[in-house]
C-alpha cells in the first residue's frame, strides 16, 4: 500500500485498513509502496514540521534485507557515506551513520524471517538522522546490494515492536510528543 488516503492509481490506500481515521488525517515520513514498517499518521499539522524540519535531527532506524552477503568493506562505505544520486543529475554524499550487521532481525521485529529460502542475503540495521528520497535503497546500490525488505522500526523512542502490518495502534499525544522527543504544545 501507499502511504496516502487518496489516489489517482489504482494502489492500496491508507483508507483501506480496519481504522476509523478522524477526518484530516495525514502521514508523517512516509514510506514508498516497497517498504514497510512504522508510519506515523496524526491530524496535527505541526508534527512534520517539528520533526522533520527542525533544527535537531530525529533518529529513523530501519531493519534493511538486502542481496548476498555484506563485505567488511561495504559495510565501512556504509558507514562512513556514499555517494547517491538524489535528483537528476545531481549527487549527494550521505554522511556518516550507524550501520550494523544483524544475525537474528525476528528479535527486533518478529515479522522477519531468517530463512535462505531466496538465497544468501544480509540483515542490517541502519540508524538515520536524515532521509533523501529513497536513501536506504540508494545507499544499498551504491554499494552493488539491492533491498529486498525495508522495514522502518522506529523514529526516536516511537518504536513498531510487535505492530503486525496493516495494524493501526492509537497513542496519547502527550505520549506521542515525549516519545518523538519534541515539545508537547496542546
Amino acid at each position: 500500500m501507499v502511504s496516502q488516503f487518496i489516489s489517482s492509481d489504482k494502489v492500496g490506500l491508507l483508507g483501506d485498513l480496519d481504522f476509523e481515521f478522524p477526518e484530516g488525517t495525514h502521514a508523517i515520513g512516509r514510506l514508498d509502496n516497497e517498504s514497510e514498517g512504522l508510519l506515523i499518521l496524526t491530524t496535527n499539522k505541526k508534527v512534520t514540521r517539528l520533526l522533520f524540519l527542525g533544527s535537531k535531527p530525529h533518529k529513523r532506524v530501519y531493519l534493511v534485507q538486502v542481496n548476498n552477503e555484506l563485505s567488511d568493506e561495504n559495510l565501512e562505505k556504509l558507514q562512513t557515506g556514499v555517494s547517491i544520486r538524489i535528483r537528476s543529475g545531481e549527487y549527494y554524499t550521505t554522511p556518516p551513520c550507524d550501520v550494523q550487521l544483524i544475525v537474528q532481525p525476528e528479535k527486533l521485529y518478529s515479522y522477519t524471517s531468517n530463512s535462505n529460502e531466496f538465497g544468501k542475503h544480509t540483515w542490517l540495521l541502519i540508524t538515520l538522522t536524515e532521509g533523501k528520497f529513497r536513501q536506504v535503497r540508494k545507499m544499498m546500490a551504491a554499494v552493488r546490494h539491492r533491498c529486498k525488505r525495508l522495514i522502518r522500526i522506529s523514529i526516536e523512542d516511537l518504536r513498531l515492536d510487535d505492530l503486525a502490518p496493516g495494524h493501526v495502534k492509537e497513542i496519547p499525544e502527550k505520549v506521542f510528543f515525549e516519545k518523538l522527543h519534541i515539545e508537547y504544545k496542546p
